[in-house]
């Protein structure tokens, strides 16, 4: 699996990705396909990508890694297909959601009508063993979508990083650019919760781009 061959053409020309790093991170990923239970499905690797062109993309919203459990993750953080239970931490988002704009909670959890409104839903490890929850960690990934993080820090229109929980707290170091807007607070995590209620990501946003004269996203 040539992992630069799957990217979409638009984030491949955008994305700054060094060879040789790529080249080994394809190496380990396809073993790991090959050898293990391994999530997302190859086919929904790239999903945020493919959901959100680059030129489209105004909101990052970062997890850490995939969901881990069978048939939840399909590519996009937070994010399970219709049919699938609803996970702690995006029952906690839909809670949010619901305080901040009065938005009633959806019943399915797929997030990809936010994606297509520009929201790229990036998680920073794009795969994970089943069960085992961080294990692709530090083999690549993270050099991988920092590209990605750079390349929407080098967008001229405004875009907002949501920065959810202490590890993507630390990405606020890529994002450089006067016009952009960084949104941070706990995660959504039952573990964190409590610090994560009343932080308003989604009116935040909302206003973020109103002010730079983009339109809101339809939460």
């Amino acid at each position: 699996m040539d992992l630069t061959e799957q990217l979409p053409p638009d984030w491949r020309a955008a994305m700054d990705l060094d060879p040789l790093a790529t080249a080994a991170l394809s190496s380990f990923v396809t073993e790991e396909y090959e050898t293990r239970t391994v999530y997302p499905p190859r086919e929904d690797l790239f999903a945020a990508f493919h959901r959100t062109p680059y030129a489209d993309a105004r909101v990052l919203i970062l997890g850490q890694d995939p969901y881990h459990g069978p048939g939840q993750a399909h590519g996009m953080s937070f994010s399970v297909r219709e049919g699938v239970k609803i996970p702690p931490s995006l029952r906690n988002i839909y809670k949010e959601l619901a305080a901040d704009l009065d938005v009633v909670p959806p019943a399915s959890g797929d997030l990809g009508r936010w994606a297509e409104q520009g929201v790229l839903l990036l998680n920073a490890v794009l795969t994970v063993r089943a069960g085992e929850a961080g294990s692709h960690a530090k083999k690549g990934w993270e050099q991988f979508t920092d590209a990605a993080i750079r390349a929407l820090n080098a967008k001229e229109e405004r875009v907002v990083f949501v920065l959810w929980g202490a590890y993507a707290r630390k990405k606020a170091a890529l994002v450089t650019a006067p016009q952009h807007v960084v949104h941070e607070s706990a995660h959504p995590s039952p573990l964190s919760a409590r610090a994560f209620f009343g932080t308003r990501p989604f009116s935040t946003v909302n206003k973020a781009l109103a002010d730079a004269g983009l339109a809101e996203i339809d939460w």
